[in-house]
Formats: structure tokens, C-alpha cells, sequence
């Protein structure tokens, strides 16, 4: 036999306590779907709410590390391009010292040493603008925050005169003085080679740096969307649940 009470209204009550729960359940829907987000607020899920940080975090870090590895390409590029010129004069002393070098022509030898030394003036104030007067071990780009890893670090040769050439006093006044400078030069060119493939490394595992550091963005970026982002299809379904 039903029971009836005057005092306490047990309908309404569960009416509320109803209606109560298809509000909150509504307006986490409609937040939900209006922010795109799952997680709006750490009561939505806590725990993975921290590990969803984490991985935002680790994309600052790389997208970060993606910029300084680009500044770095540059750089190096700009020092590349320093090296390619001075090997390009490197060519032009060749050639006067071999002319030089000929005992029976009559060259005026004045004049050819004249520019020979304005050619090594170039040369030095070229690797000085490409930051290229001295040996340089401190080169290092922060690519990622994965500790000592996250760095690509190298040492790049110098090429000013000095560098490629162990002396500062160079001429081909005299057709004896000339050859031995042709000598010389051969093996300038070789060290300038040494110092342009330590550049060319450092610009090659730059580039492979910044497409593993890309890639790695785009796998934190999704693993933080299967946390993080609100699933459209399923809060419609509970949109659709709650107001019908």
C-alpha cells in the first residue's frame, strides 16, 4: 500500500535533485563543446590534466628549439658563405705566386706582391666580419630539453691569414720566395677545407635537428589532444541526451 506524507514532498524533491544533475551535466556539455575542450578546469580530470601540461610544455621547449636550431643554420650559413669567398681568394694568390714564381718572365713582381697583400687583407677582413679570426670551440645550439642531448655543440676552424697560413709574413718578391708561398697555399687550401666541413657538419645535423624536433612537436601535440580536447561527436550525443 502506497504511503502519502503531507510533510515532505519526496517527488519534488528527486524532481530537483534530477534536474539538479541534468543542468550540471548540460552546461559541462555546452562548455565542452564551446571551448573544444575536454579538461576546462582540473576538476574535469586532474591527473590528466598534468600529464596534458606536460606535453604543452615539451612543445614550448621544441618549437623553441626549432627557432634557435634555425638561428644557428643561419649563422653557420653566413660563415659558409665567408669560407667560400676566402677559398675563392685563396685561388687568386695561387695564381699570382705561380706567376710569380717563373723565374724567366718579366713580370713586374712589385706590383703582383702588391696585390697579393691586399688579397691577404681580404681574406682577414672577411673571416673577421664571418667571425672567423680565431678557432672557435664554443659553437652550441639548445634544440631540446632532453639534458645534454638537447644541445648540438661543435668547434669551427678559423681563416684568417694566420689560421691557414701559420705566418704573417708572406710575399713572392722574388721568383724563389714566390714558389715556396705556391706550397703554401696548398696546404691553406687544405685547412680552410677542414674549417668549411666542421661548418658543413654543424649545418647538417642542424637541419636533421630541426626535423626530428618537428616531429617530436607534432606527436606531443597529438598526445596532448587525446587528453586535453573534447571529443565533439560524443558531448553532441550528451548535449542531445540532456535537453531532449
Amino acid at each position: 500500500m502506497a504511503s502519502f506524507s503531507v510533510v515532505s514532498n519526496i517527488s519534488a524533491a528527486n524532481a530537483q535533485s534530477n534536474l539538479t544533475a541534468t543542468s550540471i551535466g548540460l552546461q559541462r556539455s555546452i562548455m565542452r563543446l564551446s571551448s573544444g575542450y575536454r579538461i576546462n578546469n582540473a576538476g574535469d580530470d586532474a591527473a590528466g590534466l598534468a600529464v596534458a601540461n606536460t606535453y604543452r610544455s615539451t612543445q614550448a621547449v621544441l618549437n623553441q628549439g626549432i627557432r634557435n636550431a634555425n638561428d644557428g643554420l643561419s649563422a653557420l650559413q653566413i660563415k659558409d658563405g665567408a669560407l667560400n669567398n676566402v677559398g675563392t681568394l685563396l685561388d687568386r694568390l695561387a695564381t699570382l705566386a705561380t706567376q710569380s714564381a717563373s723565374a724567366a718572365s718579366g713580370v713586374d713582381r712589385t706590383a703582383l706582391n702588391a696585390e697579393f697583400q691586399d688579397v691577404l687583407g681580404e681574406i682577414n677582413r672577411e673571416a673577421a666580419v664571418a667571425g672567423l679570426m680565431t678557432a672557435s670551440a664554443s659553437f652550441s645550439v639548445f634544440v631540446s630539453n632532453d639534458g645534454v642531448n638537447g644541445q648540438v655543440s661543435g668547434s669551427i676552424g678559423a681563416a684568417s691569414v694566420t689560421a691557414l697560413f701559420s705566418t704573417t709574413t708572406i710575399v713572392i718578391t722574388s721568383a724563389t720566395a714566390a714558389a715556396a708561398v705556391v706550397a703554401s697555399i696548398a696546404s691553406a687550401v687544405t685547412r680552410l677545407g677542414t674549417a668549411q666541413s666542421s661548418i658543413g657538419t654543424l649545418e647538417n645535423r642542424l637541419a636533421f635537428a630541426i626535423t626530428l624536433a618537428g616531429s617530436q612537436t607534432v606527436s606531443n601535440k597529438a598526445a596532448e589532444s587525446r587528453i586535453r580536447d573534447a571529443n565533439v561527436a560524443e558531448e553532441s550525443a550528451n548535449l542531445t541526451a540532456t535537453t531532449s
